[in-house]
């Protein structure tokens, strides 16, 4: 994410450095707090046979002190890129990479807004997000030739600006490229791309649960499968949180995250997948012509706050370089001057912190009505999110937090922003948002999908008259949400065997835009080159599938990639006889024949591993690759930590995988890599969340040492 953010605001004008070098030093220490004796956290950790910790303490606190400690012993130097980058302190410790991410986390006011926003922070979730801090320092201080400069102290407050830091770039994301990009016109720009009629990104999310009444058995199940980087600060870490205050819940978590992002506890569970509402507004101001700093709003003028942002940027060894930007805001939020005007930003979210409270509530729901009420706190600003549960409940939610704006404006362009008219403050209740409980299908699933086609059936969907244009909500489809509507309503009675095979289903729908692309290559005739010719009639054979000895799916996934990137990143399509053309000298050139097998071609790279793998872009088991010196594809991101879940009479039974395995940095270890030949292979491992069953498959148990001091 922050490398996708960086690209944007490279755009930006050259950074004006300094004209003179000298080593970077530190600020001046505040005065020394009143020292006091740290807290004793009460926590044990035991690793499974996987090495994936089960963190067991007496309270709540204890259980994030322990995550804290056992997350950094296999990932600490992302926690902390993770925590220099929400606080807008990354670029002391990577250079001028992180810059960019600098300048926005201080143009967006993130640290103002979370130290306005930490007592309005409920006080379990404080302590949950000091007792994380705690066990930061205290690795920290146990460690320290590996700390980055300028991450101590960590402090509570660190947690809540990771959560507001994410969250302002997955909403901002695509807007910056166009506010930042002063070459673009900006009043051509889509400022709502999610509308859009089908097709849907390259990368994305599967998430469907099943009810009883269309199961074999009578279990409730859910499929938690979120598609992150396989590496960095938003690839999933497999932790299981347990307190004796009644918090038993194991799922993925980012680094520096206290609580489980997505996951279950013994009885309910719940699964993410990426939505896209209108979320963002993009205002013109109008500048006084004697003026630049001020604009008008309600019939009189005002000044643009102005601020120098000051970030130190590290170049080699103790050396670094001053950089300061100035920061614009107005009423509406933050400002950039361009060539053709001055445009304020505001967004869905923007001066709020609500986003830990919101899920750790959810962590330790314990049915949907609590599940309900967390969801309802709207700390969250988007994701779908599919929810299933003990007693039979499954339930989807199009969870947005959409500005309540009013109508006569064509929201989706840029909006004239001299009246408080177009000033939202306030958002479309959480109970209006498009939902789904219980369909008479037996069945919900979303795949970065339109929520109007959720499920089977007319009246159990959204309907979309229901919902206005200004709304922005997506009407596209995927193809992985074509396949789940396809496959979970072609069989009547779910069992295990069947849940796993939609997870693991590897085939371009006939109704995709993936498909459509292809059959638009076919439709372009090669004429008077033969090798072309030889590959169109390779492509024509090709079943639309990416099984992992498939022969046809090399020459067809290579082919449709380059038109699903440019889907992606709003850009036009390939020539389809060009793309042809790319992917057979590929494959000629490197493997001496088009039909090759596709995971000859498509391989997991880990360490020593070097595993062949099927599936593909935008289908349900869902890889994403970049290409490699040797002819080959490497995956990079798509499906990673994978979480099966059902419930029944027996209670909560559960399956998970992980690309790599628990030791996310270390290479020595076992875990490094030692669950990639299960991914590869498509098969899962067991959870445990019971104490007894962990110790049943116990590699090693310790507590974690207590804060220094105590």
């Amino acid at each position: 994410m922050i490398r996708r953010t960086s690209a944007a605001v490279a755009l930006l004008p050259a950074l004006a450095l300094g004209a003179c070098i000298w080593p970077a030093r530190a600020p001046a220490p505040a005065a020394a707090p009143e020292r006091r004796t740290p807290p004793a956290y009460d926590v044990r950790i035991l690793r499974d046979s996987w090495g994936v910790p089960h963190v067991f303490g007496t309270t709540d606190a204890d259980a994030a002190y322990g995550l804290a400690w056992a997350h950094a012993e296999d990932d600490f130097r992302t926690i902390q890129i993770s925590f220099l980058a929400s606080r807008g302190e990354l670029a002391r410790a990577t250079g001028r990479k992180g810059a960019a991410n600098d300048f926005l986390v201080h143009w967006l006011r993130i640290p103002e807004t979370v130290e306005r926003g930490w007592p309005q922070v409920s006080p379990e979730a404080r302590a949950l997000a000091e007792a994380y801090a705690a066990g930061i320092n205290a690795y920290a201080a146990r460690h320290r030739g590996e700390v980055l400069r300028g991450l101590l102290p960590v402090r509570g407050q660190d947690l809540v600006a990771g959560f507001v830091h994410k969250n302002a770039l997955f909403i901002l994301r695509s807007s910056l490229r166009v506010l930042f990009d002063d070459e673009r016109p900006i009043e051509d720009a889509d400022w709502q791309p999610s509308a859009a009629a089908e097709g849907g990104p390259a990368v994305g999310s599967n998430a469907f649960a099943v009810g009883p009444a269309r199961a074999a058995d009578g279990r409730t199940r859910l499929a938690i499968n979120s598609h992150q980087p396989w590496e960095g600060p938003v690839a999933w870490y497999e932790a299981h949180l347990h307190s004796e205050e009644g918090w038993n819940t194991v799922g993925g978590v980012f680094p520096g995250s206290p609580v489980i992002l997505h996951g279950h506890n013994p009885h309910l569970g719940w699964a993410h997948t990426v939505n896209r509402p209108d979320l963002v507004d993009v205002y013109r101001l109008q500048i006084d012509p004697d003026d630049p700093d001020r604009y008008r709003f309600d019939g009189a003028w005002r000044t643009l706050e102005k601020r120098d942002v000051s970030m130190l940027v590290k170049l080699w060894g103790p050396f670094s370089w001053p950089v300061h930007r100035e920061a614009l805001w107005s009423v509406q939020g933050p400002v950039v001057r361009r060539h053709d005007g001055t445009f304020a930003i505001r967004y869905a979210g923007i001066g709020e912190t609500g986003q830990l409270d919101q899920v750790y509530r959810m962590n330790k729901a314990r049915n949907f009505e609590e599940f309900l009420a967390a969801m309802r706190l709207g700390g969250v600003a988007m994701f779908n999110t599919v929810y299933a549960d003990e007693t039979g409940t499954i339930y989807y939610v199009y969870n947005a937090r959409i500005p309540g704006r009013w109508p006569g404006y064509d929201w989706s362009s840029v909006i004239p922003g001299d009246s408080s008219e177009t000033l939202w403050t306030e958002y479309v209740p959480f109970d209006e948002l498009p939902h789904v409980r219980n369909p008479s299908s037996g069945f919900v699933q979303n795949c970065n999908s339109t929520p109007f086609l959720t499920t089977l059936g007319d009246a159990d969907n959204p309907q979309p008259e229901a919902f206005p244009p200004r709304l922005g909500i997506e009407t596209r489809m995927t193809n992985r949400a074509w396949r789940a509507l396809e496959l979970l309503g072609a069989t009547r009675r779910i069992d295990d065997a069947s849940f796993e095979a939609v997870k693991w289903d590897m085939t371009y729908s006939p109704r995709s835009r993936a498909s459509a692309w292809i059959d638009e290559v076919l439709a372009a005739k090669p004429v008077g080159d033969a090798e072309l010719g030889r590959a169109h009639e390779q492509l024509a054979a090709w079943d639309r599938r990416t099984d992992p000895d498939n022969r046809g799916a090399a020459l067809g996934v290579l082919t449709l990639t380059p038109y699903l990137e440019a889907r992606r990143n709003g850009l036009d399509p390939p020539e389809p006889l060009e793309a042809l053309r790319d992917a057979s000298q590929l494959l000629m050139q490197h493997h001496g024949r088009l039909d090759v097998p596709w995971n000859r071609v498509q391989r997991l790279r880990r360490g020593r591993l070097d595993l062949g793998l099927g599936g593909g872009p935008d289908v349900l088991r869902a890889i994403r690759h970049e290409r490699s010196d040797d002819g080959r594809v490497r995956g990079k991101g798509g499906d990673s930590y994978l979480l099966l879940v059902s419930w029944g009479p027996d209670g909560v039974r559960s399956q998970s995988i992980h690309q790599y395995g628990s030791a996310t940095l270390d290479e020595r270890s076992p875990h490094y890599a030692d669950q990639a030949p299960l991914f590869a292979a498509r098969q899962l491992k067991p959870v445990w969340i019971e104490e007894a069953d962990v110790r049943a498959h116990l590699e090693r148990a310790y507590r974690p040492p207590q804060p220094r001091g105590h």
